[in-house]
């Protein structure tokens, strides 16, 4: 629950600095050496606000949310300005002050996308180089994994051949003590042949 409340953090953050820009006097538009300084400021914690979004919800869920802030704070804003017109619209149109305060909170809600998009790329940089890597690692695995089934079926072949070659000494010593054997056979049916006819010659 309180890193859940917590992620809500830099968005609040936000809103709340492009909120309370209404009430600076400081005006966007004007040069100056504090004004520039003061806005800088602020963009710096706009653009810190924005990249905390992305690590926080993603660069779909944050971008969504930083737009629905920049809309509701601006939306805010002009009703501030239309109910306090006096203190916002001092010698000024309440047209033209309320397009220059919705500039401010644009402006700071665009630093916040520029942070969350800076965020994003160096994610998918990152990203981008883990991936790389993989891709070596597999790339070397593959050759490896080649080289060892090569090594496999070679050895399959030469133990096959080795197989093979015995199986035929196999057959071709059946085929010899075959050969033998019915050589011996005949012979021994010969004298027993030539046994017979001396034992019926003498009787």
């Amino acid at each position: 629950m309180d890193n859940k409340l917590a992620s809500y953090a830099a968005p609040v953050a936000l809103s709340l600095l492009m909120f309370f820009s209404n009430f600076m006097d400081t005006d966007i538009f004007r040069m100056g050496e504090n004004n520039f300084a003061i806005w800088f400021v602020m963009s710096v914690f706009c653009f810190v606000a924005g990249w905390f979004i992305d690590k926080t919800f993603t660069w779909q869920r944050g971008g969504k949310l930083l737009f629905g802030l920049i809309v509701a704070t601006t939306v805010a804003s002009n009703i501030l300005i239309i109910w306090f017109s006096e203190y916002f619209t001092s010698g000024s149109l309440m047209s033209e002050n309320i397009i220059l305060f919705s500039l401010r909170n644009v402006f700071l809600g665009s630093m916040g996308f520029f942070g969350m998009s800076v965020a994003e790329v160096l994610r998918m940089e990152q990203d981008l180089r883990i991936t790389r890597e993989k891709l070596k690692v597999y790339e070397a695995t593959i050759k490896d994994v080649k080289k060892e089934s090569e090594l496999i079926i070679k050895d399959a072949e030469i133990k096959a051949m080795k197989i093979t070659a015995e199986a035929e000494l196999i057959a071709k010593s059946a085929e010899l003590k075959k050969e033998r054997i019915e050589k011996e056979l005949r012979e021994f049916i010969q004298i027993e042949k030539e046994l017979i006819k001396k034992y019926e010659g003498n009787s």
